[in-house]
């Protein structure tokens, strides 16, 4: 525990509380044992310290959380605190009838605990962090569909890895699904299936960790349930003929008038190999055209760099950009990105007669055409932004130059194939009137820095090597 600081708890001091690299106490000096915990996410939540037992050194010393900042004021949080070290105070130990009410709390009660305190990364290097929103409202929105519906009802303790087996067993025959409309534009639609148990499973075992990290329960029924807790291994790709069809398809619909910030989105998914909401979420300020890079500020694993193809920069530089917005695609009304990529898709894939392919697909035909391509493994990952802790020690060499020629020699087979050119033509590219002459020599530096700038090459350190190759032939041959 840090070392604890004794300061009045008014609401200034409770806002000013900034997070560090560790969790922290403050200690109200005004009321003894009340004080202020605040986790490395920046959380804030209001406890009371005592020692059980009628007190004294050799007594245990307990720990009762009051509750957020936020859901209560400072002054609130200390009133309550002042409750219960009365009942202290009179031989009474909170802590432990809390942990007795709490073994007796049903499923119900234990996710909607969950959602006020244990919506944490559990493991990796993000452990500790409070999930990223979307991913709390879809983890909490499987779990109340599916365990609150069939299992709500038990309570915490009396759940075993049979009734796990049986619940695992029902999501996959589909005894959850339901189609219910809620109101004007708002509808909830609940699937089962082998790859909704999965997931909600593994939402379930986490929530037992949670209950066995707050000393609801001792053990977690999940772990020795005889249950499928891994995913499929996707392996579907696209070959570069079904590239073709994909990217005619998507000419169709940008003719045929459909929104042109969905098809757009999708060719970047194809040409970049990003994940579905890193493209449609992306922001300006996080493209780099100097570097020719994306600079993601908060990808699946954190900051990210991706090296971009030249395919990739041009297509990102012929798009408008809406005054207001900093979003690469803004949404057409309020402050958000656009969100109606999913029936274009569909329509996509249908139209080029892909069906089961996501966008997600794309990705793997990323990493697939650059393995075909011969990029090694360290320039594959460096494109696909990927964090395996395995692969960190190669990964962490791999600079951002020779990552970007990796990704435009990929690309360039991508987006011959969306353009509709499978076989790219080996005839040599007309000369540039730059370089059909030496005189001219600040157009031939130009002209070959806007090349290599395509090609994903440091022009500037050529443009330095050809000034000095000026230099000397301006002087002329030495005379000996």
């Amino acid at each position: 525990m840090a070392k604890r600081v004794g300061v009045a708890l008014t609401k200034r001091v409770v806002d000013a509380a900034e997070k560090r690299d560790r969790r922290y106490f403050l200690w109200d000096s005004e009321l003894s044992g009340f004080g202020l915990r605040v986790e490395k996410s920046g959380a804030k939540t209001f406890i009371v310290r005592y020692r059980a037992e009628g007190g004294g050194r050799s007594a245990a010393q307990r720990f009762v959380t009051i509750g957020r900042l936020g859901t209560l004021t400072p002054e609130q949080a200390r009133k309550h605190a002042k409750t219960v070290l009365g009942g202290v105070a009179k031989g009474e130990d909170p802590a432990d009838e809390r942990r007795a009410k709490r073994r007796e709390m049903k499923i119900t009660g234990l996710i909607d605990l969950y959602e006020e305190e244990g919506c944490v990364i559990q493991r990796g290097k993000r452990q500790g962090q409070p999930m990223k929103p979307l991913t709390k409202q879809l983890t909490l929105a499987r779990l109340r569909n599916h365990v609150v519906a069939l299992l709500g009802h038990k309570r915490v303790g009396e759940l075993n890895p049979g009734d796990i087996e049986r619940f695992v067993r029902d999501v996959t025959a589909g005894k959850t699904n339901r189609d219910e409309k809620l109101g004007p534009r708002r509808r909830i639609i609940v699937r089962g299936g082998e790859g909704a148990a999965r997931k909600v499973v593994r939402d379930l075992s986490a929530v037992f960790s949670f209950a066995i990290r707050s000393e609801i329960v001792q053990r977690n029924p999940c772990e020795t349930a005889a249950v499928r807790k891994t995913d499929n291994q996707r392996k579907r790709f696209l070959d570069l003929e079904e590239v073709n069809r994909l990217g005619s398809a998507l000419d169709d619909l940008e003719a045929e008038g459909v929104n042109a910030k969905a098809v757009n989105i999708a060719r970047l998914w194809a040409l970049t190999g990003c994940r579905r909401e890193e493209i449609a979420s992306l922001k300006w300020t996080e493209v780099n055209f100097v570097e020719g890079l994306l600079e993601l500020d908060d990808s699946k694993t954190g900051r990210s760099i991706r090296p971009l193809g030249a395919a990739a920069v041009a297509l990102l530089k012929s798009l408008p950009r809406e005054v207001g917005s900093n979003f690469v695609f803004p949404a057409a009304r309020g402050d958000s990105y656009f969100q109606g990529t999913k029936r274009i898709w569909a329509k996509a894939i249908k139209k080029a007669k892909l069906p089961g392919v996501t966008p997600h697909t794309l990705r793997h035909t990323i990493g697939s055409t650059a393995i075909s391509t011969g990029e090694a493994l360290a320039l594959t990952g460096a494109i696909l932004g990927h964090s395996n802790p395995r692969s960190t020690a190669i990964y962490a060499h791999v600079q951002n130059d020779p990552s970007r020629r990796a990704a435009n020699r990929v690309t360039k087979r991508i987006a011959a194939a969306l353009a509709g050119n499978n076989q790219p033509s080996r005839k040599a590219p007309p000369k540039s009137p730059a370089l059909a002459t030496l005189t001219d020599f600040d157009g031939l530096i130009q002209s070959l820095s806007d090349r290599l700038l395509v090609e994903g090459i440091d022009a500037a350190r050529v443009k330095d090597i050809l000034t000095d190759m000026a230099a000397v032939r301006e002087a002329g041959p030495k005379v000996v």
